[in-house]
């Protein structure tokens, strides 16, 4: 496992880098987030966004990022800035123990060319090496590959170490990776390699309980349950809406919704782990976006969603979640989910009551907690034919939030074996303080 675990803190960046780049990216008024972003060409290329824990036999995924690079002919460079340089890991020189941004790029190069392409190497851009974002040799390496594959970590630093902080412009480096882009090459991410993808307002961290509380604030914060934002975002590959991952795994549904409420997103890819969401031609009117994965993607529509604080807490009315898996397709432009050839809408049969569900967002302060609670909820309700409304609450308190999920007009579920809801679409969400 190459990424941080959920209950690790991350790893310290330089103090002062680090504070520079929060004063300058919480400065930027909320009107003019998006054209502090690069611009962006229309893409003929493809995304291939992974929710993390991507696993090293998961030869459906690494496959589809090869073929789109070429297939045989591929050449995959490996960019692992979010990892922590060699200078930063204790265990640098044991192979068997070392998990920096060297030892990591090597690893994810090895896992390239054993799925079959023809040459994969990592690209030296890390906190150790960051004038080699500007290097003219070093994009030069870019410009001779056909597909570019950013791991796990975190995405900040892929902000420090590829876009110039002070003005959040893209190296050399980043430009060279974006004009291929456009050219036809795949861009691939997992875990903090997906989530830098994203246009304003990218995540930084949090938890879904304390971010439903709380609220969201722009920077970065070393409390890992603080749900923070980079209001200028990471590198606006995808710009239709926010992105998280780890969702269910790491119960962030609570997290995704209240960000994107509080900053006038209405749409969330919540990407699921050992899954990916590929998009084709990003950014254009003929974008298309395809599901691989049997932990699918999560789409979280806020378009008549109300966000209201009252006596005792934050309340979200009228949200609807999507859960797509393995072979769905689904039109951002037109908000329209496809569900694949061979699932069929779902007859609800089942006469049980839906599970009684006491953490909704799987807190990590939950010994017992469940991943894919919110999920596992919302199926088992498609599943059954004696409830249209389903509740379930976060484990904290004071406030206790509760979830309430609906079959509204306009729900539906699909399957494929006839009982298990595996696609859901349109499901009603509210959240109220209790």
């Amino acid at each position: 496992m190459r990424e941080r675990p959920r209950s690790g803190r991350r790893h310290a960046l330089a103090a002062a880098t680090a504070t520079a780049l929060v004063l300058t990216l919480t400065a930027v008024p909320a009107a003019a987030r998006a054209a502090s972003l690069p611009d962006v060409a229309p893409a003929a290329g493809s995304l291939v966004l992974i929710g993390g824990a991507l696993k090293e036999g998961n030869t459906q995924v690494y496959g589809e990022i090869i073929e789109r690079a070429g297939g045989s002919r591929a050449r995959i460079g490996v960019l692992t800035a979010a990892s922590v340089p060699e200078s930063q890991d204790p265990h640098a020189n044991d192979p068997e123990r070392c998990s920096n941004s060297a030892c990591n790029g090597a690893y994810y190069a090895g896992l390239f060319e054993k799925h079959g392409a023809a040459d994969a190497e990592w690209i030296p851009v890390d906190l150790d090496h960051i004038a080699n974002a500007d290097s003219d040799a070093v994009v030069d390496r870019i410009n001779s590959m056909t597909g570019f594959f950013f791991g796990g970590g975190d995405q900040y630093r892929y902000v420090t170490t590829l876009l110039h902080g002070d003005r959040h412009t893209d190296s050399k480096v980043l430009a060279a990776i974006r004009a291929k882009l456009s050219d036809g090459a795949v861009v691939a991410g997992t875990s903090a390699g997906a989530q830098i993808a994203a246009g304003p307002d990218m995540v930084t961290g949090g938890e879904s309980y304390q971010g439903l509380r709380d609220g969201s604030a722009p920077g970065y914060f070393d409390d890992p349950t603080r749900l923070g934002h980079l209001p200028a975002g990471g590198f606006g590959f995808l710009r239709s809406g926010l992105v998280d991952t780890h969702t269910g795994a790491y119960g962030r549904e609570g997290r995704a919704l209240r960000l994107a409420a509080d900053t006038g997103h209405d749409r969330v890819y919540a990407l699921q782990e050992n899954s990916a969401l590929v998009v084709d031609r990003p950014g254009t009117r003929a974008e298309t976006m395809t599901v691989l994965g049997t932990n699918g993607v999560g789409i979280l529509d806020l378009r008549d969603a109300r966000a209201r604080t009252v006596r005792g807490g934050w309340t979200l009315t009228g949200a609807r979640y999507t859960h797509l898996t393995d072979g769905d397709r689904y039109d951002a432009r037109h908000w329209a989910a496809h569900p694949a050839s061979g699932k069929r809408p779902l007859i609800p049969s089942g006469t049980s009551p839906v599970p009684a569900n006491k953490d909704v967002f799987y807190s990590a302060d939950n010994p017992a907690g469940v991943p894919y609670s919110f999920l596992s909820t919302a199926a088992a309700l498609a599943a059954t034919r004696t409830q249209r409304s389903a509740t379930a609450t976060t484990y904290e308190s004071a406030p206790r939030f509760t979830v309430t999920f609906t079959k509204r007009p306009g729900f539906s579920a699909w399957t494929s074996d006839g009982t298990t809801a595996q696609s859901l679409v349109g499901l009603r969400i509210d959240i109220a303080p209790r």
